[in-house]
């Protein structure tokens, strides 16, 4: 053990200890492709057999600013979902199966039983989506990050048969907008989130233990929901019925996410009143008097995926979601213009 590097603020022993603790959450998550342990300087995974012309597909996301909420309520076991979340359901909205993860935590001080419980929230994350967590790294950075401060990122490889992509191309006029409900603010605005709800002041987490009018649970523990997972239901809807496009619902909202998924010359026609919004929107509109415009902008509104299906496949896809635990909506239609996405 280096006592020099340790004086400096880095601590191998720790990262020994916290490598110990994680890997029983790593390996519930091996799935058959998995050719390489915890330790190696590459994860291995075979691709999977069965496709004609397998196409790999990827995306790399962090949690963001979420994070600080995370820090001030000294809560990490779901984190790891969020990040998770952000890149799978991503990659799924062309089709892919997800089939592995690796994450990226960079702290301030190794405490191997926080990071154990973020990476616990990574494992659930990926059981969830079906994806093997077949590495990762795990970097102390004394006087980058404070002490109790980490940052969270991560990268996920899917793959889909070539003919079997979903790109938007055969979407049209007369395509129904299927809405799958969030089960929160999920991981986007949460710079604005901190700012309506004053949270980077020393008094944040006794605000954040309130419960305020209209919430079943704290401020807090609304806030940190992690964020839904659709890549079962979505896989399964593409399999049963046959999709035209997928929008996840991000930063940006409806207003950047949604017209993604369109061609040129097709607009997205939404009903505000078709779906519920889960009250933590209300509370934010009416704290900070935000206009709609920067609601529908910034947030899900709680919608976090958006499928256009042909309209006779509607009312069956919101059923078989329903079956598999799913709340969904028909929230409105494709139809031809240039506007990109017109709330109603």
């Amino acid at each position: 053990m280096s006592t020099a590097y340790k004086a400096a603020g880095v601590d191998v022993e720790a990262g020994y200890e916290a490598v110990k603790l994680m890997k029983k959450h790593v390996n519930k998550t091996f799935t058959e492709g998995v050719l390489s342990g915890l330790g190696g300087f590459g994860g291995l995974f075979e691709l999977p057999a069965g496709m004609k012309q397998p196409v790999l597909v990827s995306g790399t996301d962090g949690v963001g600013t979420k994070l600080r909420l995370a820090f001030i309520m000294d809560k990490h076991d779901t984190i790891g979902q969020d990040c998770v979340a952000m890149c799978a359901n991503d990659i799924a909205c062309s089709g892919a199966k997800p089939l592995f993860f690796l994450d990226y935590l960079a702290v301030g001080k190794n405490v191997p039983g926080r990071i154990a419980e973020i990476v616990k929230g990574v494992a659930d994350g990926c059981l969830m989506a079906g994806a093997a967590l077949i590495g990762g790294e795990t970097a102390e950075m004394p006087g980058f990050y404070e002490p109790e401060e980490y940052d969270l990122a991560g990268f996920c490889v899917g793959a889909v048969d070539k003919e079997k992509i979903v790109d938007g191309t055969k979407t049209k006029a007369g395509d129904i907008l299927v809405g799958i409900s969030s089960s929160g603010v999920h991981s986007n605005g949460y710079s604005l989130v901190r700012k309506i709800f004053n949270l980077d002041v020393p008094e944040a987490k006794e605000r954040l233990m309130q419960v305020p009018g209209g919430l079943e649970k704290s401020l807090g523990e609304t806030l940190l929901t992690p964020t839904k997972i659709y890549v079962k239901s979505l896989l399964s809807v593409i399999e049963k019925f046959g999709i035209n496009a997928v929008s996840h619902i991000t930063g940006g909202g409806f207003y950047e996410n949604i017209p993604r998924m369109l061609p040129e010359g097709l607009t997205a026609y939404v009903d505000k009143d078709s779906f519920d919004k889960p009250a933590i929107f209300q509370l934010m509109q009416e704290t900070a008097n935000l206009t709609e415009r920067d609601l529908y902008n910034t947030f899900n509104m709680g919608i976090g995926l958006v499928v256009a299906v042909d309209k006779e496949k509607a009312d069956a896809v919101v059923s078989h979601l329903k079956t598999m635990g799913e709340t969904a909506y028909i929230i409105g239609e494709v139809k031809e213009g240039s506007e990109g996405v017109v709330l109603n």
